[in-house]
């Protein structure tokens, strides 16, 4: 008798600290575990999935810096021009047309402009957007050495950064910068180049250069303060995480890639698959169904 009501205790406290509940302030609520989860832990059934070793190269979680260059598989194959595209230029403005990003990104972008626009800011401008690699070598040629990165070492060459600015003033002392700083991880943009890590991202202080790598990953980044190369290595340390977050629980895995692998991923579940671009692929599984 005595075992079994103590382990009706012990079930429901690990019923306690799996169910999460989010509050206004979901960041503060943000419930990371390391190492927990199951490659069968979501309910429905499995399928197997092969995944390659170009895999590695493509997705949004890529690090691009002077040591991971863009291959070529890793460019967003929906780079459209925004100037074109009057439903992807809502409420911002473009510093020419020439810009252009990648859709997808784009409509998160507005997304998030949108809720700014709410909060009383208005004056946002896209500086630059995808750069093609001809675009990129001759910025690195004309700007003065350290400020403009090689053909094929910018992530503006993927198609996933944004240099974003106001039409009032420098973005840095802007409200639009204070509001990214403090928001733009809810869509999953980062600051992809902080004071703070210059010395691990190897990059100057650029207060308009974000970045997206999507939910939850901006999330855990922002919680716990990490530049995209401590985010991928604390991946790659952990293997898997549990992420309850904003009424999703999400499962992320971390897997070495030296040859083809196989994966199970759940038929009923939406899952993202991205390389690292230094040799691994990250599977990120939520909980929220198919419909």
């Amino acid at each position: 008798m005595k075992k079994r009501f103590f382990l009706l205790i012990i079930l429901l406290l690990c019923g306690y600290f799996v169910v999460q509940e989010i509050t206004q302030d979901p960041l503060k609520k943000l419930d990371i575990r390391e190492g927990l989860a199951d490659e069968k832990a979501l309910e429905g059934e499995y399928r197997t999935i092969v995944i390659s070793k170009d895999q590695v190269y493509k997705g949004d979680l890529l690090l691009v810096n002077r040591e991971y260059p863009v291959q070529q598989e890793a460019i967003k194959s929906d780079v459209v021009s925004l100037y074109q595209n009057e439903d992807l230029v809502q409420g911002y403005r473009l510093q020419d047309d020439t810009i252009q990003v990648s859709e997808s990104m784009g409509r998160v972008f507005v997304e998030m402009v949108q809720a700014a626009q709410k909060d009383n800011i208005n004056n946002f401008i896209i500086n630059s957007g995808f750069r093609s690699m001809e675009e990129q070598e001759r910025l690195f040629s004309e700007m003065t050495p350290g400020i403009a990165m090689a053909a094929g070492f910018s992530e503006h060459n993927l198609g996933l950064a944004l240099d974003i600015g106001s039409t009032t003033m420098k973005i840095e002392h802007a409200p639009e910068g204070k509001w990214l700083e403090k928001n733009s991880w809810k869509y999953g943009f980062i600051l992809r180049y902080p004071k703070d890590k210059t010395e691990i991202t190897g990059t100057m202080f650029e207060p308009w250069h974000y970045r997206y790598v999507g939910l939850p990953h901006s999330a855990i980044s922002k919680k716990k303060n990490f530049s995209l190369e401590e985010y991928l290595a604390y991946l790659r340390e952990q293997k898997k995480l549990v992420v309850p977050f904003d009424g999703e629980t999400y499962e992320i895995y971390y897997y070495p890639i030296s040859e083809v692998i196989t994966i199970d991923v759940p038929i009923n579940k939406n899952y993202q698959i991205s390389g690292d671009n230094m040799g691994g692929v990250i599977v990120t599984i939520s909980s929220d169904k198919l419909v």
